[in-house]
């Protein structure tokens, strides 16, 4: 089939990965000649990358899909395209509920799709959900930003914590190994990124699953041991990184953040509640002490670092002296920045048949307590910023005042100052913070660092 000025569409639901994702479906789109299209209506190849996580995404996936569906009876050309989390999970039963879905593809094919496409082509209908090996990738994505990328590390989660669809979604975990995500962070120090963002679903078990082990008989591929690899890159000025878990937050990997300088001060470690027996329930393998060990520990070495968190509510069984743990872990820790979410059972999940489910009433009331005190926790963490220099990376024009740019705080805070958006993207600017709110701040720029690209 030859492809003469066809467009191509992607809507994305979820989280960074299916973000980091989606860039690298567009890439391997316009690799076979597609352009992209604002307007899914323009389109000729529609694609939903899709996420699990909770129930209204899945709800919003079907009803942008039944819109689509009733076009494509006047416009049989028309290819609809189901990616990600929900694709994964459903696989056929996708295809019987929306038999105009040409391709249904699990997270694990992203790699695979312009094979997969070709085969639509040809007149197939296909599902592709079955687990593989992640091909490397050696597509150029085609990404959002022209000043920080994504960089994944570790596809995969082998946890198998009782509410999260994660694992049968994406499979086990598979790490890339040290040399190919140097070659893709030196490719993106030469087009001019400053800032890059190493992405994983449990990105400290990177490494486990790379062959090697040191004297000292600890696997020779840790995550602490790729910053250190990666971290002299030339022209990248700034290093991120996410998911981190509990589990395998060891001290090492604080003194490395410390010691690096371009990590950022900046760490998001999910709790997801601050009640033992609930953590236990939920099968994540620490305790509310280890986790505030974590916390104390980053602080004792980074007293100015940011911490943010996922909490979940409402989990089966949680009792309100149980919630009331979670309130007072947010209270003593003092969040940067929450994710909060009520508990919504996932399909194939443990907890999802368990009884003593509870109310969407009590869910509901826990959510908003829980999130009166996150926004209070970050009001007062914002203080510190108040007359002080920060720096922030230039990333944006302000869309709601265009005489502002906006770009973020090495610890993730969003910060707006006056300034021209062709001067100073990409620019490091020293800006002195005269106004903060609960999760962003205004200042005055006062230096722009100009930055060598070696």
């Amino acid at each position: 089939m030859t492809i003469s000025h066809r467009h191509y569409h992607i809507t994305t639901f979820g989280c960074q990965m299916n973000k980091a994702d989606s860039e690298r479906m567009a890439g391997i789109l316009e690799d076979m000649g597609f352009e992209w299209s604002e307007d899914p209506n323009q389109a000729d190849v529609i694609l939903y990358n899709t996420c699990t996580i909770r129930d209204n995404a899945e709800q919003k996936v079907y009803s942008y899909l039944g819109r689509q569906a009733k076009r494509k009876h006047e416009q049989p050309n028309l290819t609809l395209v189901v990616a990600g989390c929900v694709a994964q999970q459903e696989g056929e039963a996708l295809l019987r509920r929306v038999p105009e879905l040409d391709l249904v593809m699990g997270p694990q094919h992203a790699n695979r799709l312009k094979d997969l496409l070709q085969q639509v082509f040809d007149g197939n209908q296909i599902v592709a959900t079955e687990p593989i090996h992640i091909i490397e990738d050696i597509t150029k994505p085609r990404r959002d930003s022209k000043v920080t990328a994504w960089v994944n590390i570790i596809y995969g989660c082998n946890e198998r914590c009782t509410y999260c669809v994660v694992p049968s979604v994406r499979g086990v975990e598979q790490s890339r190994t040290p040399e190919a995500i140097r070659a893709e962070i030196e490719e993106l120090g030469r087009q001019g990124y400053k800032e890059i963002t190493l992405l994983g679903q449990n990105i400290d078990a990177y490494g486990r699953d790379l062959p090697g082990v040191t004297p000292e008989g600890r696997h020779q591929h840790t995550f602490t041991d790729l910053l250190y690899y990666i971290h002299d890159v030339p022209g990248v000025e700034r290093i991120r990184f996410a998911t981190s878990h509990p589990r395998y937050f060891t001290e090492r990997l604080i003194r490395a953040c410390a010691e690096l300088p371009k990590v950022c001060e900046h760490f998001h470690i999910p709790f997801q509640s601050g009640d033992n027996e609930v953590l236990k329930r939920m099968a994540r393998g620490y305790t509310h002490e280890k986790y505030r060990r974590i916390i104390n520990t980053i602080r004792d070495y980074m007293p100015d670092a940011a911490i943010s968190a996922d909490a979940i509510v409402g989990f089966p069984t949680e009792t309100e002296a149980q919630f009331e743990n979670t309130l007072k872990l947010v209270e003593d820790i003092g969040f940067d920045q929450l994710n909060t979410a009520a508990y919504s059972p996932r399909p194939g999940t443990p907890a999802a048949v368990w009884e003593d489910q509870l109310s969407e009433e009590v869910k509901s009331d826990r959510l908003q307590r829980l999130n009166h005190l996150v926004a209070i926790k970050a009001a007062e963490r914002s203080q510190r910023y108040m007359g002080r220099l920060e720096e922030v990376l230039v990333e944006d024009q302000n869309p709601k005042d265009k005489t502002q740019v906006m770009g973020r705080t090495r610890t993730n805070r969003l910060t707006f100052f006056t300034g021209d958006i062709h001067e100073l993207k990409g620019k490091l600017v020293k800006v002195k913070i005269t106004e903060v709110r609960a999760f962003s701040l205004t200042g005055e720029p006062v230096e722009v660092r100009e930055i060598v690209s070696v």
